[in-house]
């Protein structure tokens, strides 16, 4: 026990610092490729930071070799979108609060474009709906319905890119592995971001092994654990680079990038269980579905009326209090 906590503290930290070299020079990839912060956000950010989810979910429901393996895969293919729809966005409000001073907004505003966010948000609800409504029916042709989230995925990021704005940048701090300079080459930003990113992995890995250890010895059911405790883990990286952005005032950024990490969520790792498993939920995991669409609802909603707050944001969170409550008590 005492091992597992040492290993998940400190590959929670490792996490951390390679956050900052991934977000450094993933925003520096964006700009060589000529992408606005948004499309950097929900397209480069987003991919890089939902393969350790991804993997999660993939491992279980391919590779796995029994049923409570595949709950695994199904759990995560749930959790991860439940997670970002309610911690990693509150964890932007709170982190907004936390540094208004600093950033000289308005008392609680949001610098991002609301109707934008909005739209994204209504992408997902649409596509989760369906996801959701899958796990509740049976029938032959079901398996094969798993393309049709990978091909709702490509329409989301050829969409992204062609909105994209080429003058919509945020102002580049230096390249971190080359600090003096001024225009690193592809070569240069390539390799930190890819570096960057694979510590990032690796942390993620072991942050997940610890983890799921820590809820087999508190006696908590694979698919569980899963749902409750590895996307957590695995959202990481997202909820690192949030508070990342929000410290240097590029709340865009951060939102984008939970914003395209969902649209992930809500399609590779459902075609891999729709491709793999039954695809079938029990109580828990209808659940956390219902309080993943109710939290984008809300989300939706204020972002839609352009009235979005870092209170707002903020709040969001006690959804996820709420699928852990209902959680504890079906266990019990």
């Amino acid at each position: 026990m005492l091992v597992s906590l040492l290993l998940f503290a400190l590959s929670a930290g490792a996490i951390y610092f390679a956050c900052e070299f991934f977000v450094n020079g993933v925003e520096w990839l964006g700009h060589r490729l000529n992408l606005s912060a948004t499309a950097t956000g929900t397209v480069l950010a987003a991919f890089g930071t939902a393969l350790p989810e991804s993997a999660v979910t993939f491992i279980a429901v391919v590779l796995g070799n029994s049923p409570e393996q595949k709950d695994i895969g199904v759990g995560a293919a749930l959790g991860g979108p439940l997670v970002l729809a309610t911690i990693a966005y509150a964890v932007v409000g709170f982190a907004l609060l936390g540094n208004r001073r600093k950033l000289q907004r308005g008392r609680y505003a949001v610098a991002v474009d609301q109707q934008r966010l909005s739209r994204d948000q209504a992408w997902f609800l649409g596509i989760f709906v369906v996801k959701a409504g899958l796990g509740l029916v049976v029938f032959t042709i079901k398996p094969w319905l798993g393309v049709l989230f990978l091909a709702a995925y490509v329409i989301y990021v050829r969409r992204e890119l062609r909105d994209d704005a080429a003058d919509n940048h945020e102002e580049l701090e230096p390249l971190k592995i080359r600090p003096g300079d001024a225009a690193p080459t592809l070569f240069w930003v390539s390799l930190q971001t890819l570096g960057a990113l694979s510590v990032v992995a690796l942390a993620s890995h072991v942050f997940v092994i610890q983890l799921e250890a820590l809820g087999i010895a508190f006696g908590i059911a694979p698919h569980l654990a899963a749902l409750l405790l590895s996307p957590v883990a695995t959202e990481l990286p997202e909820t690192m680079n949030a508070l990342i952005w929000v410290r240097q005032g590029k709340e865009r950024l951060a939102l984008a990038n939970i914003s395209g990490a969902m649209m992930i969520q809500a399609t590779i790792p459902s075609a891999l269980g729709l491709f793999y498993t039954p695809w079938l939920f029990d109580g828990p995991l209808i659940a956390g579905a219902v309080i993943t669409m109710v939290a984008v609802v809300f989300l939706w909603s204020l972002f839609r009326r352009g009235v979005m707050d870092s209170r707002m944001l903020a709040s969001v969170g006690l959804l996820y209090g709420v699928f852990v409550g209902y959680v504890v008590w079906h266990v019990r």
